[in-house]
């Protein structure tokens, strides 16, 4: 029997800059749905609740009140859905790389892995970081380089505009949850969801 198509949502708290303080690690998340219309109900009742917190009506962790934090996190963790947190842990790095997108594009590949590693049929949707055609073009080789070695896997890769992806907006909180957790040591937020986090795990940038 074929397994079930699933659905990734992913996106990413830090940054690629290296010896920055504030930023000691680059966190991507995924949310990961048999249907997309369950991570999407959360937000579209938090924008009705709270509105948005950009003048886009993108709801964004980072520009929301606590209690709108709250509620969207409790509202995702309600749902039918599995988390998986990559922190790529940039402290260790001597020297920084020529290109520092590939540190993204590495944190972003394992994450990616780790899913399809768990479920063979997967749709990925990942925020557009890049307007430049061969910068996507190029996360998207990187991405199936890393699961040449997964078998019976089927892995389509849309990278779209989180503005109008509503479930991409859900894993903004996700990943705001996982970054405080990693570069606040606050992991209150997180805890919110733990317990439909299938997966976490921090990866060396060295």
């Amino acid at each position: 029997m074929t397994e079930p198509l699933r659905y990734a949502f992913l996106d990413e708290c830090g940054g690629v800059a290296v010896f920055a303080p504030t930023e000691p690690f680059l966190v991507v998340v995924a949310l990961v749905v048999a249907t997309p219309r369950s991570l999407e109900l959360p937000i579209k009742r938090a924008f009705n609740r709270f509105g948005s917190s950009s003048a886009t009506g993108e709801m964004k962790a980072a520009r929301s009140s606590d209690k709108t934090i709250r509620w969207v996190l409790e509202s995702i963790a309600q749902e039918d859905v599995s988390v998986v947190i990559v922190a790529l842990d940039k402290r260790g790095i001597v020297k920084p790389p020529k290109d520092p997108e590939s540190l993204y594009r590495r944190a972003v590949s394992h994450c990616v892995r780790e899913c399809v590693e768990r479920w063979r049929h997967l749709q990925v949707t990942l925020d557009k970081r890049y307007t430049h055609q061969y910068l996507r073009q190029k996360l998207e080789w990187h991405i199936r380089d890393a699961l040449t070695d997964v078998p019976n896997q089927t892995v389509v890769i849309r990278q779209e505009d989180s503005r109008t992806v509503k479930q991409l907006q859900a894993a903004d909180f996700v990943a705001w949850a996982a970054g405080q957790k990693y570069v606040c040591e606050n992991d209150a937020y997180c805890q919110i969801v733990q317990g439909k986090i299938v997966t976490e795990c921090v990866v060396s940038a060295k």
